[in-house]
């Protein structure tokens, strides 16, 4: 028959036990979600903005794509360069906290939680709504009830 544990013993027990993540990332994977992070789907909608802005210019359109590409690599180095230096997982949250203390990071996971993560989301689902529906209507814009339509129902069935 099996003894039962005091609560006092499971508690101590808890405490002490070490809970550790596993370090799984190999090279591909890394680079795999790097790339899809700076990438998102702004690739799907920001080439013809580019292209008006820079005057119907191919040649300074593809400068303009190779120094935003160069910021970014920059950009991924830092994040680099942080995850070797601070080993604890969090992320952005324990980078602020490391370097500035804990109301700054504080803020920042809320601002993310509450602001970054809904309207990136919201963005990826308006691409993909009128992309998605752009076929159908290869004449004009689709309607924007419609985009918003498929827009929701992209971020209610997202998995």
């Amino acid at each position: 028959m099996n003894k039962r544990k005091s609560s006092h013993e499971v508690f101590n027990r808890s405490i002490n036990d070490k809970i550790e993540l596993k370090r799984e990332l190999g090279l591909w994977s890394g680079v795999s979600i790097t790339i899809g992070t700076i990438i998102g789907s702004g690739v799907f909608v920001a080439p013809k903005g580019v292209l008006e802005n820079s005057g119907q210019s191919p040649g300074i359109s593809i400068i303009i794509w190779i120094l935003c590409g160069i910021i970014s690599l920059l950009g991924s180095l830092c994040y680099a360069e942080l995850g070797t230096t601070i080993t604890h997982s969090g992320g952005d949250y324990m980078y602020i906290k490391k370097a500035f203390g804990n109301l700054p990071a504080f803020l920042q996971l809320w601002v993310n939680l509450v602001v970054i993560r809904p309207t990136s989301t919201a963005i990826c689902a308006f691409s993909f709504a009128y992309y998605a529906l752009y076929p159908i209507y290869s004449n004009c814009d689709p309607p924007h009830l419609l985009i918003l339509i498929f827009s929701i129902l992209s971020i209610t069935n997202r998995s």
